[in-house]
């Protein structure tokens, strides 16, 4: 008989799984004892037992899930503002060319001081992104 396949390892099973165990033990003693006209009782208990334990770890799952969703979507809005920084960078960086060529002597060093603003401000943006906990 091949062993069932989970979504989670088994050292990673609910707390209740455990005792789930030992009421499935404790209810077909229980079945064997009292014969079987407690035989519905006895798959009571036990069918109220699984509900819980399916019960708590639909929640624990849907739980990860909406915490897989939510880092993704916080994903998505960084790599967002990361393209709309470069973008604007790009956009700023041909008027202050212009304007530090034109104003500096020589110009060659204020258009070279200009872009190193711009790839500072990018650098530190990119930084802060990657220290941000997750």
């Amino acid at each position: 008989m091949s062993q069932p396949t989970y979504p989670f390892s088994p050292s990673q099973r609910t707390p209740g799984s455990a005792d789930l165990r030992r009421e499935a033990d404790a209810a077909v003693q229980a079945r064997r004892e009292l014969g079987p006209d407690y035989d519905d009782a006895v798959a009571a208990g036990l069918a109220d037992k699984v509900e819980q334990l399916v019960a708590y770890r639909t929640a624990e799952l849907r739980a990860q899930s909406d915490r897989q969703l939510a880092e993704s979507g916080d994903e998505r809005l960084r790599r967002n503002q990361r393209f709309a920084l470069g973008i604007v960078s790009l956009g700023a960086g041909v008027p202050i060319t212009a304007i530090a060529a034109l104003n500096v002597d020589p110009g060659a060093l204020g258009v070279l001081i200009g872009w190193a603003g711009i790839v500072g401000v990018n650098v530190a943006a990119a930084w802060n992104g990657r220290r941000r906990p997750t």
